[in-house]
């Protein structure tokens, strides 16, 4: 196994502890204040609690010397009296090997900003539809398929209309007899008014007082540049007035609708900023304003939807394009706040952590009320101040570790006034008399080992020694009070403590 997997599984079973932690001191060693040799050391001396291999933290060795894992030196694990509540310290190798790096809180303010998702539509306002104002047939299709680009009086189609012939004869004879009477005038105007009517252009119908003959076949012209979006005729085809022949669609500018969460709606509205960057064109951000928002929320998604116009004169922007939208609030003014990456954050869901460096490979978690986020930053409303030194990158681990101390720390604390168990006189063989704390608590049998002088209990807690209440595994100190006793009974029992800090139960009685 290399030393990089070992990293990864040490910081897995540092957490994994962690999680366990309440049924793992049961198993532990918990010292008392009263008996721990830290009190006949000077303060400023650091006691080594055990010795263990960085690459496997969860096997610890009572003296220092060579790991029996890795070519290298045990490391010690000390315990620093003067350390803040939940302090860890990690031996410089060590937190280079579990990818500890460390950044500095900074002053500074956020503007309100959300990031979220949209899509490229194509810009309604730019929409044309190209119409039949008269029956007839195609005789002649010029283009044949859809989002072929077009050209602004480009030559779509030719249409044979037997109307339309018989608008052109009828205004050559309104030609024709040009006597100066008001009746011929009115008739000309009539006949010309008619051939517009019927889609004539003023162009087209000079060409025919030029040439003097009527046209067959009538050309119909593409209105703007574009795209054909729709396509609603084909070579030969019979078509009726008022039939959509083509929908032609303009993409030198586009819209982005943007999906804004029912809960951030408030503080959108006309003219706000935003940065727009496509999936497709990496590197390269677009910037616009939010020129509408729907009156309505989406029923499904819950969202409302805001509209920002962008210029597309190179057409790189395509209509289903996905589109990544950050909307930006810089009205706002806000006095300057300690910052901190997003990653330095341990979120529970009920609180906040941000693991601080001692200096000297020391650590401590504090837990702080964070504000508002925004580009990868967070806001710290209480906790944190300017220039200290905070864990971006391996403070799960140090998290773990540091749960884990402070639940062995509970047991070394002396007991509150009230929870002090009567001291039990004990006479050894050699006459001298020594006093031992004796701890009482209740709970029901699980298993008996006779064998090995081990009962399991799920006991409930114990306030004398600060432990909850949990199913864990006891010494007996004589099996003969396990007599009689079986799983799924309700017993009293007494613990006292070793000189090793074990606790082990020296008296059993029925709980009735």
């Amino acid at each position: 196994m290399s030393k990089q997997q070992l990293a990864v599984a040490s910081i897995a079973i540092s957490i994994i502890l962690a999680a366990g932690g309440g049924y793992m001191v049961g198993h532990s060693a918990s010292r008392s204040s009263k008996n721990s040799p830290m009190e006949n050391n000077p303060p400023q001396e650091r006691k080594a609690l055990y010795w263990y291999d960085p690459m496997m933290p969860n096997q610890h060795f009572d003296k220092p010397g060579k790991s029996p894992f890795m070519d290298m030196d045990l490391v010690a694990m000390y315990d620093d009296a003067q350390a803040s509540p939940g302090s860890v310290s990690i031996d410089p190798r060590a937190s280079q090997n579990t990818g500890i790096r460390t950044t500095q809180v900074t002053l500074g303010s956020l503007e309100q900003s959300l990031e979220t998702v949209g899509n490229i539509q194509p810009d309604e306002h730019r929409i044309e539809v190209v119409q039949s104002r008269t029956s007839g047939w195609v005789e002649q299709l010029h283009v044949k398929a859809v989002n072929d680009p077009v050209k602004k009086g480009q030559l779509l189609l030719e249409l044979y209309s037997p109307d339309l012939l018989a608008a052109q004869e009828e205004y050559l004879l309104a030609l024709k007899s040009l006597h100066g009477q008001i009746e011929d005038k009115a008739l000309r105007q009539a006949a010309r008014q008619k051939l517009s009517l019927l889609g004539l252009t003023d162009e087209q119908v000079a060409a025919l007082e030029k040439k003097g003959q009527p046209s067959r076949r009538i050309p119909i012209y593409a209105p703007s540049n574009g795209i054909v979006a729709e396509l609603g005729v084909r070579q030969g085809a019979q078509i009726s007035t008022g039939m959509n022949l083509f929908s032609l669609v303009d993409l030198s500018s586009i819209w982005v609708t943007a999906e804004i969460p029912e809960n951030q709606g408030n503080w959108i509205r006309i003219g706000t900023m935003t940065e727009i960057s496509i999936p497709a064109y990496p590197g390269k951000l677009y910037k616009g304003n939010v020129q509408y928002i729907s009156p309505q929320i989406s029923a499904t998604s819950r969202t409302l939807q805001a509209r920002i116009r962008l210029d597309n004169p190179r057409n790189l922007l395509k209509p289903g394009m996905f589109a990544q939208v950050t909307l930006l609030d810089s009205t706002q003014s806000r006095q300057p706040v300690p910052l901190v990456p997003n990653e330095a954050l341990i979120t529970t869901g009920k609180r906040s952590v941000v693991i601080v460096t001692d200096g000297e490979g020391k650590f401590h978690p504090i837990e702080v009320k964070t504000g508002r986020d925004a580009r990868g930053y967070t806001e710290i409303l209480a906790g944190l101040s300017e220039g200290q030194t905070i864990v971006i990158s391996g403070q799960f681990l140090i998290d773990s570790e540091s749960n884990m101390k402070t639940a062995f720390a509970r047991f070394s604390e002396p007991e509150p006034a009230g929870m002090q168990n009567t001291p039990d006189t004990k006479t050894a063989d050699d006459g001298k008399k020594t006093v031992q704390r004796v701890h009482s608590g209740s709970g029901i049998v699980k298993h008996v080992d006779m064998k090995n002088s081990m009962v399991n209990l799920a006991h409930e807690a114990i306030p004398s020694i600060n432990w909850p209440a949990m199913t864990m595994d006891f010494s007996v100190k004589d099996p003969a009070i396990m007599k009689g006793i079986k799983p799924g009974d309700k017993i009293k029992f007494e613990l006292t403590e070793t000189t090793k800090g074990e606790f082990i139960i020296t008296q059993i009685t029925p709980a009735g």
